[in-house]
């Protein structure tokens, strides 16, 4: 590791801690360095306080948030939870989860090999596996961590003693109902947030945000993040100063450097706020979300193993500045319903015609839907001169299609997989009138994109219209 003269500061800008008589933290902390795995202090203090104890010798903090800007080694502190919860307190079951399955796959590796390398952990171990997506360490006493990506946008099947929620800026308010209703038997549960400055200002965990601030009990929070005015016009300026490095890091001048730091300003520019910085967007308190379709009804048609059956349609969409793209399909499913997803949800507009090339050559779908009054309308002619089925949409075909979609969500005849793209684009998403009683979705009058919810919509629709089904067989 890298020591220098100066060190970021120790101690967070808020830190929120309830009342404990003692703490486990030290013989945690103790265990993590005979597996080779010495903690910063400020590490050790978090861990300290996480674990502190009640009279009865529960957790003082049910629930326990660290925000840290990336690379300061939050992965520490939580690894050496881990160990000690495997090793030192019995929990039974604790489950690591992410928002990305590489995430996670790198987790799984750190602790396997903290184990690995330490005789009197391997010894106890019964096995190690890697199966269907999910990863885990048990020991022979039957103690299991599990190590899981968060696919689709609900908590089911998250229970344990212990539940790590990294990447927690990506947490939705179902999947935290879902979890929650898992640990209620639980004897002595704890949950762990850990991530970074969501890119959503309307997030979930920023919830939690304010409840370390105000000090709300059971929770054990603590946030390095800086306080900045994202729209001051000298914000490249104010970011310069390396005070601010040494107050939001506190891994800098022991693994982070201050030569990186500048490298990383000159790339990210106003980036480098949240990123190095640990500053928050300001809370879009006052949006209205779910305005058109509930989330609860959103999660209804929710099954993360859907599977489309030939032959599919395909729809694309473009935002009203082209700088997003994104590609929906919608097919029919084995048991009559109807599956819809994004294949696709890119920058810009130059990648979408050889991606519509692709995946004809791969579904030849009955047709690529596209709404010729919008933003996706210049690409209805390259598209047909390379070939590929179009078929285009009018005003009042874009109002049927918001109507069929729409319904079928409300009568549960559709399906999708939990896509963020979608979740996102339907959480915000608005509605515009476009004469005699229709409407269609807002573009502009939305307040995030809606590419993934209209190539969806559209999809459906070319599905719904391009062919009819008798007696199970597809007739023109």
């Amino acid at each position: 590791m890298l020591r220098g003269a100066r060190v970021g500061s120790q101690l967070p800008r808020v830190r929120s801690v309830p009342a404990y008589l003692s703490s486990s933290g030290p013989e945690a902390i103790d265990l993590a360095a005979k597996a080779g795995l010495h903690l910063d202090p400020w590490q050790k203090t978090v861990l300290t306080d996480a674990l502190g104890e009640t009279d009865d010798h529960r957790w003082s903090a049910f629930e326990v948030c660290c925000f840290v800007p990336r690379q300061n080694g939050k992965g520490g502190v939580l690894e050496a939870r881990v160990l000690a919860g495997l090793f030192l307190f019995g929990e039974k079951l604790i489950l690591w989860s992410a928002h990305e399955v590489k995430t996670t796959d790198e987790a799984y590796l750190r602790i396997k090999q903290l184990i690995e390398e330490n005789p009197s952990f391997h010894r106890r171990v019964k096995r190690y596996w890697q199966a269907h997506g999910e990863k885990g360490i048990e020991l022979k006493s039957g103690a299991r961590l599990r190590f899981v990506a968060r696919t689709g946008r609900s908590g089911r099947g998250f229970s344990g003693d212990v539940i790590i929620l990294d990447e927690a800026q990506e947490l939705t308010a179902s999947q935290i109902k879902a979890i929650f209703s898992t640990m209620s038997t639980r004897p002595n549960p704890q949950v762990w947030y850990t991530g970074t400055p969501p890119e959503n200002p309307g997030a979930w965990i920023y919830g939690v945000k304010a409840d370390g601030e105000r000090g709300k009990a059971r929770l054990a929070y603590f946030d390095w993040g800086l306080e900045l005015d994202l729209a001051d016009k000298d914000l490249l300026t104010r970011m310069a100063d390396r005070d601010l490095w040494y107050q939001a890091n506190p891994a800098l001048g022991i693994r982070i450097t201050e030569q990186f730091c500048e490298d990383e300003l000159s790339r990210l520019k106003d980036g480098f706020a949240p990123e190095r910085l640990g500053v928050w967007l300001p809370r879009v308190e006052d949006v209205k979300l779910w305005q058109v379709i509930t989330e609860a009804a959103w999660s209804a048609v929710l099954d993360v193993q859907s599977t489309p059956l030939d032959p599919v349609a395909f729809s694309l969409d473009v935002s009203p500045d082209r700088d997003l793209g994104a590609i929906g399909l919608a097919a029919r499913r084995d048991d009559g319903l109807r599956h819809v997803e994004i294949t696709d949800q890119r920058d810009g507009v130059g990648w979408m015609l050889g991606r519509a090339v692709e995946l004809h050559d791969r579904w030849n779908p009955v047709t690529f839907a596209v709404d010729e009054g919008g933003p996706a309308g210049s690409l209805i002619e390259p598209m047909r001169q390379a070939g590929l089925p179009v078929t285009t949409m009018s005003g009042r075909e874009v109002a049927q299609a918001y109507g069929q979609f729409h319904d079928a969500v409300k009568n549960r005849t559709l399906r999708q997989r939990g896509q963020r793209e979608l979740y996102d684009a339907l959480a915000g998403a608005e509605t515009r009138d476009i004469g005699d009683g229709m409407r269609a979705w807002g573009r502009r009058s939305s307040d995030v994109p809606l590419p993934a919810l209209v190539t969806a919509t559209n999809a459906l629709w070319a599905l719904e219209t391009a062919a009819v089904w008798l007696d199970g067989s597809l007739m023109a």
